[in-house]
């Protein structure tokens, strides 16, 4: 397990440095291409052959320098080979190849990076160069059938290549798409709950001041803190979006059920009534779970202080066996009928969309007895002890 550890991880390493430097790759290819093609003049060659020579040598150099572009101009790069190949096949009588190095690695780099045309082109170009390269060396039906498939490999090795990259770039898009979804929700609830609780104490301010100025002092200060702590929230997801290493945004915590009361305290400032709960045995829960239940509850009751005109409301969490169950109630205007939480507004359907994210469901309707509204949510959950075993 730790060779394959250690075997993975300089894979990874590589693969990174590859995707950081691709004209040092090429260099390197070509290094590589060029020590291939000179064991044949390295090996000793038979008293009836002419021996190789340097000028030969040379042109070898010539036919894998091109290779060191052949990302940046993959068609001109094969082109270049054939002429130089053609110039050594012609012009000297150096020693054979056994594999055609530099036309397999430009065919492959054309197949994986090369646009449409050229692709075609190239297959055009392979079918009449292969077999004159073929009459010209031995004209055996053999080496034609060899060299075919060698190509026809390489092509299909790059086309595959390309089908891989486009699938992960696909995958990266989806994944930043979420990523932005999330961010989204997230500044939604963080900006709709501040919001809503500074309208309502701004609203009983003016009142405030006339008939109780102490009330009106209170709810300065909690219009202040509320902000306060939007801006706090807000900088900690901005940050997310920056470059990590010159983002100078807070690295608080993602609130979570420890956060609550607060969160609870908060609301209640603003005038309405509200009650906070736990039943069941209570367990530290993962920090997205506890992210995920936090954001409910504050959009559950920044619903009720935009649009239930209520006095009073609830927040319960039950913690059952593998489930957590949030019900928030209140005592206001209510819906007439329940529904499946995401036929309201933006903020029941990030309700819904949390829950699901968990494998859990959401929904709403009239509070008990048929008064006010109710939001139950519940998803199953595992503590942090288990997720470590």
């Amino acid at each position: 397990m730790g060779i394959r550890g250690d075997v993975r991880g300089w894979w990874e390493r590589a693969r990174e440095f590859g995707a950081s430097r691709p004209q040092a790759v090429d260099v390197g290819i070509a290094l590589l291409v060029q020590a291939a093609m000179t064991m044949p003049f390295v090996v000793p060659r038979p008293p009836e052959l002419e021996p190789a020579t340097w000028p030969a040598y040379g042109l070898t150099t010539l036919t894998v320098l091109p290779l060191v572009w052949r990302r940046r101009a993959p068609f001109a790069t094969l082109l270049a080979v054939l002429v130089a190949s053609a110039l050594y096949k012609l012009a000297v009588e150096g020693p054979g190849q056994p594999l055609p190095y530099t036309g397999l690695v430009v065919v492959y780099t054309i197949a994986a990076m090369a646009p449409a045309w050229q692709r075609l082109t190239t297959l055009a170009l392979l079918v009449v160069a292969v077999p004159v390269s073929v009459w010209l060396n031995t004209r055996s039906a053999r080496e034609l059938t060899f060299s075919l498939f060698v190509f026809a490999a390489a092509y299909v090795f790059g086309r595959l290549t390309d089908a891989r990259q486009r699938a992960h770039r696909v995958e990266a898009e989806q994944a930043a798409a979420r990523e932005r979804a999330r961010i989204a929700r997230e500044m939604h609830d963080i900006l709709s709950h501040a919001v809503s609780l500074m309208v309502v104490q701004a609203e009983a301010g003016p009142v405030a001041v006339r008939a109780a100025p102490e009330r009106a002092e209170a709810a300065f200060d909690a219009i202040s803190a509320t902000g306060r702590d939007a801006m706090v929230q807000l900088r900690r997801m901005l940050g997310v979006l920056r470059d990590g290493t010159e983002s100078d945004a807070p690295r608080e915590p993602q609130p979570d059920l420890g956060g609550l009361p607060a969160l609870v305290e908060r609301v209640r400032a603003s005038g309405l009534d509200v009650s906070y709960t736990t039943t069941g045995g209570v367990r530290a829960l993962p920090s997205a779970v506890g992210a995920t239940v936090h954001r409910i509850v504050q959009e559950a009751l920044t619903n009720v202080v935009k649009h239930a005109g209520a006095r009073t409301a609830s927040v319960r969490l039950d913690h059952a066996d593998g489930v957590l169950e949030i019900v928030v109630t209140d005592d206001g205007r209510g819906s007439r009928r329940g529904s499946p939480v995401g036929s309201g507004g933006h903020g029941l359907v990030g309700i819904r969309e949390r829950a699901a994210a968990h494998g859990g469901t959401a929904v709403c309707g009239p509070g008990p007895d048929g008064q006010g509204f109710e939001v139950r949510v519940a998803f199953p959950v595992t503590s942090i002890s288990e997720v470590a075993r």
